[in-house]
């Protein structure tokens, strides 16, 4: 079976030069921009709403990206929305939350429903973001659940950067060597 599969009639659309690794699953309504990497046992399911990822972000290998369902009480329920130059680390749990750009979201963290990460963020490996938390941009965040910890210096606000080109390399590699040997 194939990485990516439609639910319900509707399929991921993939924009140009993206990768997604065969071992990943793409379902749904998903939305994948330019240059963007979908790594090893990554699970993506859009069905009961949608995930969209910017363009140059990357989800790396055992990641789960999910959304919450529309309700009465909450009418457009959570989906999930990832912008551009997003660096997604190693299991990493993203559910119906929204991650702005140039963001780098470290191991293993979990971001809950209705949690805002805005732009230029680092969020420390093994962090717990709340439901409904807002993330300020410019700032270091760690914990369970996470805080505040300090203003981002500027050497690392431009590895958020430096990260999705990396990502972006890694992903033209990938699309160019990568063979399968069955």
């Amino acid at each position: 079976m194939s990485s990516l599969r439609s639910y319900k009639g509707i399929a991921p659309t993939i924009a140009e030069n993206v990768y997604i690794d065969d071992s990943a699953v793409v379902v749904g309504d998903i939305t994948i921009g330019k240059d963007s990497s979908i790594w090893p046992q990554v699970a993506a399911r859009g069905d009961v709403n949608h995930i969209i990822i910017g363009e140059r972000s990357n989800v790396q290998d055992g990641s789960v990206l999910h959304v919450t369902h529309k309700n009465a009480a909450n009418p457009e329920g959570y989906p999930l929305i990832i912008g551009d130059e997003v660096t997604v680390g190693h299991k990493v749990m993203l559910h119906g939350c929204t991650i702005k750009n140039r963001v780098l979201i470290g191991m293993s963290t979990t971001i809950l429903d209705g949690a805002i990460v805005e732009d230029d963020v680092f969020i420390g490996a093994g962090s717990l973001v709340p439901p409904g938390k807002v993330l300020e941009s410019g700032y270091l965040y760690l914990g369970n659940p996470v805080k505040k910890a300090r203003p981002l210096k500027e050497a690392e606000r431009a590895f958020l950067k430096k990260s999705a080109d990396n990502y972006v390399n890694n992903k033209n590699d990938y699309i160019n060597e990568v063979k399968d040997l069955n």
